[in-house]
């Protein structure tokens, strides 16, 4: 395991292409997976330090993913944040025992924060409050 691996887990294009871009530029090895079961093909290949994941997805959502993921105790220990449109956010992101949670959109500033607080790297760049 790579301490600066991350797997981004979201149905939406854009924001799984830009949450990917970004923390390639600021120089996280990223993996992407369009919905959970795409995620588990992933964590197969590689096991990130850090899995970003949105709740609301088709085929395998976010909870039957970190269901699955609480199962397997190779896996069970990867820090996971929410990342979701959902309302309800923090109830439903400590109902399923995340690490954190961003809502969308998400401010990039959060986001690095959060994702360098486990991934050890040096200090992000500046985003200057831009969401995503």
């Amino acid at each position: 395991m790579n301490t600066t691996d991350v797997l981004v887990v979201d149905d939406d294009t854009d924001i799984r292409d830009s949450i990917s871009l970004l923390l390639k530029y600021e120089g996280y090895d990223v993996s992407t997976a369009s919905n959970g079961s795409e995620g588990f093909e992933q964590l197969k290949i590689k096991r990130p330090s850090l899995i970003l994941l949105d709740l609301m997805m088709p085929i395998m959502d976010g909870w039957q993913f970190k269901t699955e993921i609480d199962l397997n105790p190779d896996l069970k220990n990867i820090p996971i944040i929410v990342v979701s449109a959902d309302g309800n956010i923090k109830n439903k992101s400590e109902s399923i025992g995340v690490s954190e949670y961003l809502a969308k959109p998400i401010d990039i500033d959060s986001l690095l924060t959060m994702v360098k607080k486990y991934c050890n790297t040096t200090q992000p760049r500046e985003a200057n409050q831009i969401l995503i």
